[in-house]
C-alpha cells in the first residue's frame, strides 16, 4: 500500500477539506506551502471559475494541490475536463459517483480520492479504480453521513485494500494519532482551517468558531435526508423548528438559499449558515496555516512509533 505522502507529494499525510465558497487559492496555496495538500472547493461554481482558481494557485505555490468536485453540481462534467487540462495533482469528490470521469483523470495522471461515509461506498469506489478514499465521520462540518469517525474508519479500513484517510472530528495531534490507531494512513481536516489567518471568511465567522463550545453545533436538513452540521444560530434554530411542519418545504428552501454565502462573505450572524464540525469547541485562536499544520504533526512519528509497539 502506497504511503499517503508519496501518493500526494506532500510533507505531511494531510488534506485540507474542499470547503465550498471558502477554500480558494489563498487558503489552498497556504496549506500546500505548509506541507499539506490544499484543495480548491469548487462547490457550485462553474468551470472557468475553477480554472482561474487553479491558475492563481499555481502562481502562489509550486507544491501539489487539488480540487474537490461536488458531483451533484451542474458544472461537474466541465470541471472534470478542466482539472485534466490543467494537470491538477489530486481530485477529491463528494455527492455522487465519479466513475464517469476516472478513466480521463487517470490518463491525465491525476490521483483520485472520493469522500465516502459508508463501507458500501468505499468498496464501490475501490472497484472503480480510485487511489484512496476519505472516510468522513458525522462529526465533520457541512454535509454529513450517519456514522461517527470512531465507528467508520476501522470498518472501512478492514473492507478495502487502498489507503483510507480519516476525516471528521480532527483538530489536534491526539486526534491525528487516534486516526492512525484506527488504521487510517492520513487525515483530512476542515474546521480547524476556518480559524486560520489565510482563510477568506468574514471575521464574524472566525469569531463564532473561536467562541464555540463542545455543544455549539447542530444538524439541519435531516427531514430532507440531507443533514448539514452548522454552528447554532438564529437561522439554524428557526429552520429546525419550521422543518417540523411538512407544509413548509418551500419556505425552508427560501431560508437556506444563499445562506452559506451570507455567512462567508457578509458575516450575517442572523441569516448566515456557519458550517463547522464538532471540534470547533477546541479552537480558541486565529493562527497562520503553517502553525496549524505543524502543531497537528508535532513529534508525531515518535508517538506513532509507540502506537505501533502497542
Amino acid at each position: 500500500m502506497k504511503n499517503i505522502t508519496e501518493l500526494l507529494g506532500t510533507k505531511y499525510p494531510l488534506i485540507q477539506g474542499g470547503m465550498a465558497n471558502i477554500a480558494n487559492h489563498i487558503l489552498v496555496s497556504a496549506v500546500s506551502n505548509a506541507g499539506g495538500l490544499g484543495l480548491i472547493g469548487s462547490g457550485g461554481n462553474d468551470a472557468e471559475w475553477v480554472r482561474n482558481e487553479i491558475r492563481k494557485c499555481k502562481e502562489l505555490t509550486d507544491k501539489p494541490f487539488g480540487v474537490n468536485i461536488m458531483l451533484m453540481s451542474p458544472h461537474a462534467g466541465e470541471i472534470a475536463k478542466v482539472v485534466a487540462e490543467e494537470k491538477v495533482k489530486v481530485v477529491t469528490t463528494g455527492a455522487g459517483n465519479p466513475g464517469l470521469f476516472i478513466k480521463e483523470w487517470k490518463e491525465a495522471g491525476i490521483v483520485v480520492i472520493p469522500v465516502v461515509a459508508s463501507v458500501a461506498l468505499a468498496k464501490r469506489m475501490e472497484r472503480s479504480g480510485v487511489d484512496a478514499v476519505v472516510a468522513e465521520g458525522m462529526e465533520s462540518g457541512g454535509h454529513i453521513g450517519e456514522l461517527t469517525t470512531m465507528a467508520l474508519i476501522p470498518q472501512v479500513v478492514d473492507s478495502v485494500k487502498i489507503p483510507v484517510i480519516a476525516a471528521g472530528g480532527i483538530a489536534d495531534r491526539r486526534q491525528v494519532l487516534a486516526s492512525f490507531a484506527l488504521g487510517a494512513k492520513g487525515v483530512q481536516v476542515g474546521t480547524i482551517f476556518l480559524a486560520s489567518e489565510e482563510c477568506p471568511i468574514h471575521i464574524n465567522y472566525k469569531n463564532k468558531i473561536i467562541e464555540a463550545s463542545d455543544i455549539s453545533t447542530m444538524v439541519t436538513g435531516r427531514e430532507k435526508n440531507a443533514p448539514v452540521r452548522v454552528l447554532k444560530s438564529k437561522m439554524a434554530r428557526e429552520y429546525v423548528e419550521l422543518a417540523k411542519s411538512a407544509e413548509n418545504r418551500e419556505e425552508l428552501e427560501k431560508m437556506t438559499l444563499g445562506s452559506l454565502r451570507r455567512a462567508v462573505i457578509d458575516g450575517d450572524l442572523d441569516r448566515g449558515s456557519f458550517m463547522a464540525g464538532q471540534v470547533a469547541g477546541m479552537i480558541n485562536a486565529i493562527k497562520p496555516v503553517k502553525q496549524i499544520v505543524e502543531e497537528l504533526f508535532l513529534d508525531i512519528n515518535k508517538y506513532k512509533n509507540n502506537l505501533e509497539i502497542l
